[in-house]
């Protein structure tokens, strides 16, 4: 059986100059088309703003104003500030490879980057100890990081991961508006980001960012138009049909459907989130990347369908749970 464990190498950003020439130019590249795919959402979100913003008008215009000032907080609570936290956060080029013994530069990102760690709760206090008595020595301040990476990181981040995929899938599939699906997915997914960076104290590299900027929206876009999917395009006719018989059966189908690949698509953008802070060395390239992320969605997405199963009823029966006992106590 095939080790699934990461043994971790960090790069710092010094690099020979004329592969920092070319990977300055791409970055500025991918940085440009996620500038205009944040201006293109924010179109959409002021658009849609001052949409229900003049219908509430109509009632009367301070409510209008109101409307305003709490979609503006909202804006900043939800979506500003937690972009502003990403890209504050200190950035580092980490890469985890099978053999090289660390050099001087990646034994300099070693120690900050477990500075960063000690300094923060994401890790147990014997693993802060480990990384203090190993902190004069490259190869032992290595191990250790791998050691925590392996054991603690990826689990904490993996859970991150189902919880907002789990937010999502129960969202989008009560939810029956394609465009409050869009800015659930672009909330949702901006959050998880920004929580895996704040685990791991540190944040991609710009292009990186970019990438995930350009995902997030894609996916939001597929989240919205998702709302119009007919499950005869996608059944065989005699079940679709069969379907059809049961009262009220394929709205529901539809709605989980759309919840399941909006869960889906959201495990594979914080699972490319995660393989850019860790990448292995081995697939470093996009192509190998995604197909990477694509496979561990695969094994996430029947976890998060089943939490959400178990989760969303037992809330809807606790509320009425609590109902009775109000009453209860009344009499």
């Amino acid at each position: 059986m095939a080790n699934n464990k990461e043994p971790l190498q960090i790069e710092t950003k010094k690099e020979p100059k004329q592969p920092k020439q070319k990977a300055s130019t791409s970055t500025k590249f991918w940085v440009a088309i996620a500038f205009g795919v944040m201006i293109l959402f924010l179109l959409i979100l002021v658009s849609s703003i001052i949409d229900i913003g003049e219908r509430l008008a109509k009632i009367h215009e301070y409510v209008a104003y109101g409307f305003y000032g709490v979609s503006f907080l909202l804006t900043y609570i939800l979506i500003i500030n937690p972009v502003r936290i990403i890209l504050v956060s200190p950035a580092f080029s980490i890469e985890t490879v099978m053999d090289d013994k660390p050099t001087h530069r990646r034994y300099q990102t070693y120690k900050r980057v477990s500075k960063n760690l000690m300094e923060r709760d994401e890790i147990s206090q014997t693993e802060k100890d480990k990384l203090a008595l190993a902190l004069n020595n490259p190869e032992a301040l290595q191990l250790a990081l791998n050691e925590i990476y392996n054991s603690t990181m990826k689990k904490k981040m993996n859970q991150v991961i189902m919880k907002h995929a789990k937010t999502v899938l129960i969202s989008t599939a009560i939810s029956q508006n394609g465009r409050l699906d869009l800015f659930t997915v672009v909330v949702v997914n901006i959050r998880m980001i920004k929580e895996l960076v704040q685990i791991c104290g540190f944040r991609p590299s710009y292009k990186n960012l970019a990438k995930l900027t350009i995902n997030v929206f894609s996916t939001a876009l597929i989240a919205e138009g998702l709302e119009n999917i007919n499950l005869n395009d996608i059944l065989p006719t005699s079940t679709a049909n069969m379907l059809g018989e049961i009262p009220l059966i394929k709205p529901v189908m539809s709605s989980v459907a759309q919840g399941i690949t909006n869960g889906l698509l959201t495990i594979r953008i914080g699972v490319v989130t995660r393989k850019y802070l860790f990448a292995d060395s081995k697939e470093l390239s996009k192509k190998a990347i995604q197909k990477g992320a694509f496979m561990e969605s695969l094994k996430m997405i029947p976890i998060v369908v089943k939490d959400s199963i178990i989760h969303f009823p037992q809330k809807f029966f606790d509320m009425f749970k609590r109902n009775k006992d109000e009453e209860s106590t009344e009499f």
